[in-house]
C-alpha cells in the first residue's frame, strides 16, 4: 500500500510540474482539455519617475523582472523574443518583404542618431561609420532617400556628408525638397519659396519662431549649464537639453529650470527622447508631416505603386509609423534592442542592422533589375 500511495504522489507531483512546464511555454489547457497556443504578454520596461513629483519628465527606466528562481529560464521566451514576435526582424523578413517590393518603387527614410550612428554620450561625436555612409550613398542612387532628424538640417548634412539625398532637420520643421509647388494631404496648397535659379530652398513651417528659440537658447545656456553634464543643443527649430552625463541627484533641479523657462513661452512644448529634453513650437508639424511633404514633392502622395520604408529608432519616429501605416502600403521599421510601443510593423536591433538591411536592399535593387 505504501509503494502504491507513494507512486500516486509521484505522479501527481510530476502532472503538476507539467502544467507549469506548458504555462511557461506559454500553453494552457482549455476547459476541453484541447491545448492551444495562448499568446504571452510582452514583458515592457517599467517607467519610474526619478523624482516625487507625478508629473515629472524625465524618467529612467528599469526592466520589469522575472523570477528565475520559480521557473526554468531555458524555457521562458525572453521579453524581446516575445515583442519580436509582434514586430518581426525586417532581416529575417526581408525575403518576403521584397517579394511584396516587386513593381513598386521604393522610397526611403530614416533618422539619424541611434539609427545611422549610435547613442553616445556626447551628441557632438555622434558619427556615422565610413561603411554606413558609402551604403547609404549606395541606396540613395536607386531610391529616393531622406534622412529626417531632431538635429538641425545644417548639422545631420556635416555628420552624413552626402549630396544625393534630401534632409530635413528639427523634427522635420526645416526641409530640404524639391524645389516645386505642393499641396498637402488634405488637399490644401502649400507655398514654398523658389528662387531664381530654381534651386532647392528650405521649407520652415515654423519660421516665425525663430526669434523665440533664440531668446530661449540664450536662457537656457545661462541657466541649464551650470548643472553638470547637462548640455544645450541649438538644433534650428528646437532646442534639446541633453542630461545622460548629469547624476540623478541632479533630475529634478533641471527638469525645474527647464520648465521655468517653458512657462514664459507658452507657444511651445515640451517633449522627452532618448536622455534629452526638447523644446519644440506647439504647431501641428512632425516627422510624419515632413514624410506626407516629401512624398507630396516628389510628386508620389497619389500614387499606387509606391513603398515608403521608415527606419528609426526616436519616439519622435512614431509619427512617420502611423502616416506609414494609414496609407496601408510601406515598411515601417523601429529600432531598439528592448521591448516597446511601438506603431512600426517591422524591427532592427541596432545600427548594425540598419547597416545590414540597408546593403541587402542595395545587393537586391542591383540583381532584381
Amino acid at each position: 500500500m505504501n509503494y502504491i500511495f507513494l507512486l500516486l504522489v509521484t505522479f501527481k507531483i510530476i502532472k503538476r510540474k507539467l502544467m507549469q512546464l506548458k504555462e511557461i511555454m506559454g500553453f494552457q489547457a482549455s476547459h476541453s482539455h484541447s491545448t492551444k497556443w495562448i499568446p504571452q504578454p510582452i514583458f515592457k520596461a517599467k517607467e519610474v519617475p526619478i523624482d516625487v513629483h507625478e508629473n515629472s519628465l524625465i524618467q529612467r527606466t528599469t526592466p520589469n523582472l522575472i523570477d528565475h528562481s520559480q521557473t526554468n529560464s531555458n524555457y521562458i521566451l525572453s521579453g524581446y523574443d516575445s515583442w519580436v514576435a509582434r514586430h518581426p526582424s525586417a532581416l529575417n523578413s526581408f525575403e518576403r518583404l521584397m517579394k511584396n517590393a516587386t513593381g513598386k518603387r521604393i522610397i526611403l527614410f530614416l533618422d539619424y542618431d541611434g539609427t545611422l550612428s549610435p547613442i553616445v554620450n556626447d551628441p557632438d561625436r555622434a558619427f556615422m561609420s565610413e561603411e554606413m555612409r558609402a551604403t547609404v550613398h549606395e541606396v540613395a542612387t536607386y531610391f529616393p532617400t531622406a534622412i529626417i532628424s531632431g538635429r538641425s538640417r545644417d548639422k545631420v548634412q556635416d555628420f552624413v556628408k552626402l549630396n544625393n539625398l534630401y534632409y530635413a532637420g528639427s523634427h522635420g520643421m526645416d526641409i530640404m525638397a524639391p524645389s516645386v509647388p505642393i499641396t498637402s494631404s488634405a488637399g490644401e496648397h502649400i507655398e514654398i519659396s523658389i528662387n531664381k535659379s530654381c534651386t532647392e530652398v528650405p521649407f520652415q513651417p515654423a519660421k516665425k519662431y525663430l526669434p523665440a528659440i533664440r531668446e530661449i537658447l540664450r536662457i537656457l545656456r545661462d541657466e541649464v549649464e551650470q548643472i553638470k553634464g547637462a548640455m544645450v543643443e541649438d538644433n534650428g527649430f528646437c532646442v534639446s537639453v541633453h542630461f545622460r552625463q548629469v547624476q540623478e541627484k541632479d533630475y529634478g533641479l533641471l527638469e525645474e529650470k527647464v520648465k521655468s523657462v517653458l512657462e514664459k513661452h507658452p507657444q511651445f512644448c515640451l517633449t522627452e527622447g532618448k536622455k534629452v529634453m526638447e523644446i519644440r513650437p506647439s504647431i501641428k508639424w512632425n516627422k510624419g508631416n515632413a514624410v506626407e511633404y516629401f512624398l507630396d514633392t516628389l510628386g508620389l502622395s497619389s500614387c499606387n505603386d509606391i513603398l515608403p520604408v521608415y527606419i528609426g529608432d526616436d519616439r519622435t519616429d512614431e509619427d512617420a509609423f502611423k502616416v506609414i501605416q494609414s496609407r496601408e502600403q510601406g515598411y515601417p521599421i523601429i529600432v531598439s534592442s528592448v521591448p516597446r510601443e511601438t506603431n512600426a510593423l517591422y524591427s532592427l536591433r541596432d545600427p548594425s542592422e540598419v547597416l545590414m538591411f540597408l546593403s541587402r536592399l542595395a545587393k537586391w535593387r542591383k540583381t532584381a533589375y
